[in-house]
């Protein structure tokens, strides 16, 4: 709590530093600044499509508690696709607690070393531990009080499939400053996921103010580190862009101004794939314009 206070001391700070340049323009050069969303734009695409993107993930397991079979027979009480064995081990949950024994003959590595019984580490804790098989890789996740599997595929053909992600035209209209009121203490949002029965917490520091298309709107950002997070929904949501909302980060510049850039607004994980778990916009942050900028909606099969 100490971090997010001070956080939101030095991004007032820095933004009523800046306020001494109002007229200063977010945006000097509009070419470099063209250039700079393309490269963005290109360099998300290749993040998508590498092996910690979203474009790759081939399935979400949620484990009972005890012993589970897993591999491609439909046999298994957790059914891994063709590329797996037939039947590859088993997983055992204890108490949130997850053990891997592998079966006999049927060759499983983490950090290129082959296992037979490990202990694992799911992704809330360091190291995680990265089993792969072939072009498949999975890992432990743990969401609220379930735990389950998520699996990869290296060699997805969502990968190949997906050459561009559909974008407004670039606009610099789009760029725009906010103003962070401050609540007296950070407030704890609960936003909804996806994943029935699981939400996820976020502090928010207060209101961002700003002006976009002569109108005053107001979002609520997430703290991020030394940035905020914002999950949005607009009057193109559903529509143009992705029915369940869009990402963006905001943070202050050189000058201390906190700088919305709408060209950026993102597709969330969940937009690539079902075995993905997103934040939902919280009702606070639908805006009551059409944002005709950034990410628009992809259609994966």
């Amino acid at each position: 709590m100490r971090q997010a206070h001070s956080f939101i001391a030095v991004s007032m700070i820095l933004t009523l530093m800046g306020g001494c340049n109002p007229k200063a323009p977010i945006i000097t050069d509009e070419k470099a600044y063209v250039a700079s969303i393309e490269q963005w734009q290109q360099e998300r695409l290749e993040r998508l499509k590498g092996e910690k993107g979203w474009l790759n993930l081939a399935g979400l397991y949620w484990l009972r508690e005890g012993e589970n079979s897993f591999g491609s027979d439909p046999s298994n009480d957790i059914v891994f696709p063709e590329k797996a064995e037939p039947f590859s081990g088993t997983l055992t949950l204890n108490e949130g607690s997850v053990t891997l024994h592998v079966g006999e003959g049927v060759r499983i590595t983490s950090g290129d070393k082959l296992v037979s019984d490990l202990a694992l580490n799911d992704d809330l804790m360091e190291n995680t531990t990265l089993l792969e098989q072939g072009d498949l890789a999975w890992y432990i996740v743990r969401r609220g009080e379930k735990t389950g599997i998520r699996l990869r595929d290296f060699k997805h053909p969502r990968i190949e499939a997906l050459d561009h992600i559909p974008s407004y035209p670039i606009q610099p209209g789009y760029v725009v400053e906010g103003i962070l009121m401050p609540f007296d203490e950070p407030r704890t949002m609960t936003v909804a996921t996806p994943l029935e029965g699981f939400t996820e917490e976020y502090q928010c520091p207060g209101e961002l103010h700003f002006k976009l298309q002569n109108r005053d709107l107001v979002l609520y950002p997430f703290i991020s580190g030394d940035r905020y997070f914002l999950v949005i929904a607009d009057e193109t949501t559903g529509l143009e862009t992705y029915g369940a909302g869009r990402f963006m980060y905001a943070q202050p510049d050189s000058l201390g101004r906190i700088i919305l850039d709408f060209n950026k607004a993102y597709n969330p994980p969940c937009a690539f794939s079902p075995f993905a778990t997103c934040p939902m916009p919280p009702r606070e942050n639908f805006l009551p314009v059409a944002i005709e900028a950034g990410e628009k909606a992809v259609h994966m099969e």
